[in-house]
């Protein structure tokens, strides 16, 4: 059992078929995959390099400007008077424009950790206030964020301004005197600034304060406020106020509350403006320079110092030509192919603006903390910069941080560029080498096919030999050539083999002839000289086997120069149906023993042959019908017309076909007879079949319906009826069988 197991297991391995040539070369271009695969993966960690180098060099210059204010805390603390009698009020510089709307998301920054808090020390109690102050080209801005609950709008019928909730806003003028404003607004119109009287009851001018704008949007928990005045509006020593006035009471109007920024009752009435320091600023400006943005901080995270900027990445271009086409297809299949390549998710949107906020509140905390660090992070604009701090010492102790921005766009604009290169070069080559492999093999496969058409036309479908050479292929020096010359020469040996074969069969019936002539001339002088010898069995026995050997000879000789004589014979049109009926006829003469049913067509049914050949094709059907008949059962021959072509039946009850023997019956030397017949070579139904082909037609045998018997089925092409543009048929008279 386990050796039939392999052996079909043999079987069916050897039935697989392998690939084509085409196909395989296909496979082997594929390869050419891995080079656009590991040219990214080496673009991708190039790129990570060059972000790794600009963070570490970023660091060093951090570090190089941290050592300048190291140990120099006094520079922090240069304020225009003594910070022991104010309270200092610090602005951040703001590196864009801000618009007055009360929203406050175009300040640039973390609105809640850069906020100071004033009122409760918790914040969150009806009335507390957080404030930040920011500085753009001479202009003080402001940005209010109030807990109200019950927020009160003024009345435009109530010429006091003090029965509404307010802002109002302290400082010492530049003439010395005291300055008030207050901001109050109305559902119907906007914030507007009024010069107030000394007990902050009525407007002091009738008209508002024009040079200081307001905004003010209420919130779930109270309202935001933003304004902007003048910084020349301060004087020289800045002296500066903000309070909430808070009334809740819509009827009454009574104040309930006020919180302002103003100090304890013990120091001066005014908090102090803190702007960036003047010697930490003169220091930071001469440290400046293109494309990166340096800022100095205090212990608290306020701007100290600020220098250089960020350029623009500038205006995008639309895309028009080719290579612009291709990035934009390239930028389409780059998430698959980071995927592929890295395994990552590609997302070049990943860092988003608020986590760009965190992240530089995370490094400047880290930075105050002492620790050096550097981050990526996207401004408003789409530009990637990366943020490196460095922390500033003073006896050990951090007082303050210095942080240097730098855009990367030369790294991005680095790695677009190797990118595009590694992919147009990759893809390029690629689409060379597959064309160039897809080429040759199309190349070898076909002449391939055409060695195959060739070898397989020289050689007929019954194995006859029909040329001794090739021509296809026979000059090239590769191995198709080598196998080319191969086959011709195998060909050439085959062709002097078949010639020999196809040349004894007359060289045996010359041979064997002679010797047949001198037995036969000897028995029949015998016959005459020796008395009694005539009536001997013996010699009628040495007769008939001189008779069958002679036959033998002459039937090998037909079938070798049948081919040649078939061509010489001459074709004309004949009826065959009258043929059929004179050779059925002469038939039963000739065997009497053996019954004859001819069923022809009724009208004469013509055709283009040698009737001598068709005499000779029935005679070895008929032969071969007689020897395997059953005896006392007819023979029946049956002629039957379609539209182009006739049928001659010829059938007889008797043994079977056996399986499969129709596919070799009509070939050369092969009998079915069996093994106790060995006079018969099997060459009368191979003559059939070839006299049947020189005719056009074809032949075939098969068992009848009902497995009683065989029948051999001729069918041959008609001609066309007298009158039609050919002779009118001569009439045939069949020769004796």
């Amino acid at each position: 059992m386990a050796h039939a197991g392999r052996g079909a297991f043999v079987r069916i391995f050897n039935r697989i078929r392998g690939p084509r040539i085409g196909i395989k070369l296909a496979l082997l271009g594929s390869l050419l995959l891995v080079v656009p695969f590991f040219s990214y993966r080496q673009v991708v960690e190039m790129e990570r390099l060059l972000l790794e180098g600009q963070r570490n060099t970023q660091l060093l210059k951090a570090k190089g400007i941290a050592t300048l204010f190291n140990g120099r805390d006094s520079l922090f603390n240069d304020l225009p008077v003594s910070t022991s009698d104010y309270e200092p009020l610090f602005v951040q510089p703001l590196s864009g424009a801000v618009r007055i709307d009360g929203q406050g998301d175009d300040w640039g920054m973390n609105l809640d950790d850069s906020m100071m808090g004033f009122g409760s020390p918790t914040g969150d109690r009806d009335g507390d206030l957080r404030l930040l102050l920011g500085e753009r080209n001479g202009q003080l801005y402001g940005f209010l964020r109030v807990r109200d609950a019950e927020h009160v709008w003024r009345d435009e019928n109530i010429l006091r301004l003090d029965k509404s909730d307010q802002i109002r806003i302290s400082f010492i003028r530049t003439d010395g005197e005291d300055g008030r404003i207050a901001l109050v607004g109305s559902p119907a119109a906007p914030l507007t600034a009024y010069a107030m009287d000394d007990g902050w009851r009525f407007a002091a001018d009738g008209p508002p304060e024009l040079r200081i704008q307001g905004a003010m949007v209420a919130t779930g928990s109270g309202v935001d406020v933003e304004f902007r005045m003048p910084l020349d509006m301060l004087g020289s020593r800045r002296h500066f106020g903000v309070a909430y006035v808070d009334v809740d009471d819509p009827v009454e109007r009574n104040i309930r509350q006020v919180t302002h920024t103003l100090p304890t009752a013990d120091k001066a009435g005014f908090d102090l403006v803190v702007l960036q320091s003047p010697e930490v600023r003169r220091i930071v400006d001469g440290l400046g320079y293109a494309g990166a943005r340096i800022l100095v901080l205090d212990e608290r995270g306020r701007v100290r110092a600020e220098t250089g900027a960020i350029p623009d990445a500038g205006n995008t271009t639309t895309h028009q030509g080719v290579m612009d086409r291709a990035r934009d297809l390239f930028e389409t299949i780059r998430p698959l192919l980071h995927r592929i390549t890295t395994g990552e998710r590609y997302d070049p949107e990943a860092i988003s603006v608020a986590e760009s906020q965190e992240t530089a509140s995370e490094v400047i905390a880290a930075a105050l903390r002492g620790e050096p660090i550097a981050r990526r992070r996207k401004l408003g604009n789409n530009q990637i910069v990366i943020m490196a701090a460095h922390p500033i010492y003073s006896k050990d102790a951090v007082v303050g941080s210095v942080v240097v921005e730098e855009n990367i766009d030369a790294i991005v604009s680095f790695q677009r560029s190797s990118l595009e290169r590694v992919v147009l070069v990759s893809v390029a080559s690629l689409l060379i080498v597959v064309l160039s492999l897809i080429a040759y093999a199309a190349r070898l496969a076909w002449r391939i096919r055409h060695l195959r058409r060739e070898a397989s036309r020289a050689i007929d479908q019954y194995g006859r030999l029909r040329t001794p050479s090739l021509r296809a292929e026979m000059l090239a020096g590769d191995e198709i050539g080598d196998l080319a010359r191969s086959v011709s020469g195998m060909l050439s040996k085959l062709h002097q083999h078949n010639t020999f074969l196809e040349n004894m069969p007359r060289t045996l019936r010359h041979e064997i002839n002679n010797p047949l002539n001198i037995l036969s001339t000897s028995l029949d002088n015998l016959a005459t000289e020796v008395p009694g010898v005539l009536d001997s069995k013996y010699l009628d026995s040495a007769r008939r086997g001189v008779l069958r050997i002679g036959s033998i000879v002459q039937n090998l000789a037909d079938a070798a120069n049948l081919d040649d004589a078939l061509l010489a014979e001459e074709m004309e049109i004949i009826d065959i149906d009258e043929l059929l009926q004179n050779y059925v006829a002469n038939c039963s003469l000739s065997h009497p023993g053996c019954q004859f049913v001819y069923r022809g067509a009724d009208r004469p049914v013509y055709a283009k042959l040698a009737d001598y050949r068709i005499e000779q094709m029935l005679d070895k059907i008929i032969d071969n019908a007689i020897d395997f008949h059953r005896s006392n059962s007819p023979i029946k021959v049956q002629l039957d017309v379609s539209r182009d072509s006739l049928q001659i039946t010829v059938a007889n009850r008797g043994p079977t076909l056996p399986p499969r023997a129709e596919r070799t019956l009509f070939d050369s030397m092969v009998s079915h007879r069996g093994q106790d017949n060995r006079l018969h070579f099997g060459l009368g139904l191979y003559v059939v079949r070839v006299i049947v082909e020189h005719h056009g037609g074809h032949v075939r045998a098969m068992n009848l319906v009902d497995g009683s018997g065989v029948a051999i089925m001729v069918q041959l092409p008609l001609a066309q009826a007298a009158g039609n543009g050919v002779d009118a048929p001569r009439p045939v008279l069949a020769r004796s069988a």
